[in-house]
């Protein structure tokens, strides 16, 4: 199975230009922990509620800082024609949860989440992979 025929296509992205605030309240409108940050049609970041938290509010900026101040600009990434085995096991490798999805032009065409894996026939690899994204590793440094 392809990543595209699983990922969620229906995305929200966010400028780099745009307040952490305005991330913030995306993320409760949607229901999410994580937005891709665009510029151009390009993907050039992420943003979690996990970095809003660490690399802003736990270091005093304003809710008015700018989401290119305080985004993950190191992103991974996947292809929509990548297998669901190859992702899964680059996730677990990466002890990744979710992963863009960009097109050959890496353009962003969706997002795939472990969850998505899961309830599209790869529950068990899924499962194996959730037991090392969950390893404690240390890897996962909120310095920016």
């Amino acid at each position: 199975m392809k990543v595209s025929e699983c990922m969620t296509q229906d995305v929200r992205i966010v400028d780099p230009g745009e307040t952490l605030q305005d991330a913030a309240r995306t993320m409760a409108e949607i229901d999410a922990g994580f937005l891709p940050v665009g510029k151009n049609d390009r993907l050039v970041g992420i943003i979690t509620d996990r970095d809003i938290a660490i690399r802003a509010v736990a270091t005093g900026r304003s809710s008015n800082a700018k989401i290119g101040d305080v985004m993950s600009q190191e992103v991974r990434y996947c292809y929509a024609d990548d297998t669901v085995e190859d992702i899964l096991d680059n996730m677990a490798q990466q002890q990744l949860r979710r992963l863009p999805v960009v097109d050959r032009d890496k353009r962003l065409v969706g997002i795939v989440s472990i969850t998505d894996l899961a309830t599209n026939g790869e529950a068990a690899h899924s499962g194996e992979a959730l037991c090392e994204i969950a390893r404690p590793s240390g890897l996962h440094s909120q310095a920016i």
